[in-house]
C-alpha cells in the first residue's frame, strides 16, 4: 500500500452516517450495497477527509463533493467564481478521521451568531459567517466523477492531462474498444468529438449516448490522478455490462502504473462479478470490495472483503449487493 492510501477511516458525523468505521482499505475499493444506504456520501467523507490542506481546500471539497450528483449544468457554475454560498449552509456537520487527515466542520449559531468552525488535523479555527471569505482551490488531481461523465468544459481540462501524459493514442485504442467504429476522440475549443472510422468529419460527443461519455471521463481521469485518488459513482451507468470487464482491465492496470487508490460506486450484480473476475485475471489483490447495510440498531455498517473473500464468494454464486 502507498503512503498516501487511505487504509482506514471513521466517520463519526457526516450526512447518514454517525460513528461509521471502514478498515482494510486497498488501491482499487468497490463499494456496494442496497439503493439509498450511502455508497455515494460513503465516497464524499473520503474524498473530503485526503482532500484538504487548509480551510479553502476544505470548503472547496464539501462543495464539490456533495454536489457532484446534480446537473452537469451545475457543475459547470461549480467552476466558476460566482458560487452561491448557500448550497454550503446544507452541509450541517462533518467529521472524519483517517490514516491520512482528522477533519473536522460545523455550524455553530448562538446568541444570533452564526460561525463555522474548522478543524484540520490539530489546527481549528472558529470564523463569523460574515467575516468568512474564501479562495477556490479545487485539485485536478483528486477527481469526483458522478457516472455521468464530465461536463464538456471540465473535459476539456481532464484531457489536457491525458496530452501533458502522451496519452491520446493509447486513449484512442481504448475508445475503439468501446465502440469499434470510433477512430479518433478530440476537443475542438470547448466541443468534444469522435470521428468514425468510415467518415472524414467528426461528430459532437453528446450524439454518441452518454455511455461514451462516462467511459472517456473514466480513463482521462485516470490520466490525471497520477499518485492520487479517483472516486467514480455508479462506474457502469450507460455502459454495457460486456464493456465492463475491459473497463475494469484498464482501472486496476493503470492505477497501479500511476499509483491511484480508487473508489467505485455500483449496484450491478454484473458489474461485481466483472470486478472479481478481472482481478483474478490480473491476479491483482490489492482490492477491497465494502459491502454497506443497516444493522440491528438501523445504523449504517460495513464489511470490508479482500481479494480471496471476494473470490470466495462468487465462486458460492452469494449476492454480493
Amino acid at each position: 500500500m502507498s503512503s498516501h492510501f487511505i487504509e482506514n477511516i471513521n466517520i463519526k458525523s457526516f450526512k447518514c452516517f454517525d460513528n461509521f468505521k471502514a478498515e482494510n482499505l486497498s488501491r482499487v475499493n468497490l463499494i456496494g450495497g442496497k439503493n439509498n444506504i450511502g455508497k455515494t456520501i460513503f465516497m464524499e467523507a473520503c474524498c473530503i477527509n485526503i482532500y484538504p490542506k487548509d480551510i479553502d481546500e476544505l470548503y472547496t471539497t464539501i462543495m464539490h463533493t456533495t454536489h457532484t450528483r446534480e446537473k452537469l449544468e451545475y457543475i459547470n457554475k461549480l467552476f466558476t467564481k460566482d458560487i452561491d454560498k448557500t448550497f454550503f449552509e446544507n452541509i450541517k456537520k462533518y467529521s472524519a478521521k483517517s490514516n491520512i487527515n482528522d477533519i473536522e466542520y460545523e455550524q455553530i449559531q448562538q446568541n444570533g451568531i452564526k460561525e463555522y468552525r474548522f478543524k484540520i488535523g490539530g489546527d481549528e479555527n472558529i470564523i463569523n459567517i460574515n467575516e468568512f471569505a474564501y479562495e477556490r482551490k479545487l485539485k485536478t488531481s483528486v477527481l469526483f466523477l458522478d457516472g455521468k461523465g464530465f461536463a464538456n468544459k471540465h473535459l476539456k481540462k481532464i484531457y489536457t492531462e491525458v496530452q501533458k501524459s502522451e496519452h491520446e493514442e493509447q486513449l484512442n485504442k481504448f475508445i475503439n474498444i468501446f465502440d469499434n467504429s470510433i477512430e479518433k476522440f478530440k476537443i475542438f475549443e470547448d466541443s468534444p468529438q469522435c470521428k468514425k472510422i468510415d467518415q472524414n468529419q467528426y461528430m459532437k460527443l453528446s450524439e454518441f449516448g452518454d455511455g461514451l461519455r462516462n467511459y472517456i471521463s473514466i480513463i482521462s481521469a485516470l490520466y490525471a490522478c497520477k499518485n492520487s485518488y479517483l472516486f467514480i459513482d455508479e462506474i457502469d451507468n450507460g455502459i454495457h455490462y460486456t464493456k465492463i470487464d475491459k473497463l475494469w482491465h484498464i482501472i486496476f492496470t493503470i492505477s497501479k502504473q500511476l499509483n491511484i487508490q480508487v473508489f467505485v460506486t455500483t449496484h450491478s450484480k454484473e458489474c461485481i462479478e466483472s470486478f472479481a473476475r478481472v482481478s483474478k485475471e490480473l491476479k491483482e489483490k490489492n482490492i477491497s470490495f465494502v459491502s454497506l447495510y443497516k444493522n440491528k440498531q438501523n445504523k449504517i455498517d460495513n464489511i470490508v472483503m479482500n481479494y480471496k473473500t471476494i473470490q470466495d464468494r462468487i465462486k458460492l454464486d452469494l449476492d454480493n449487493r
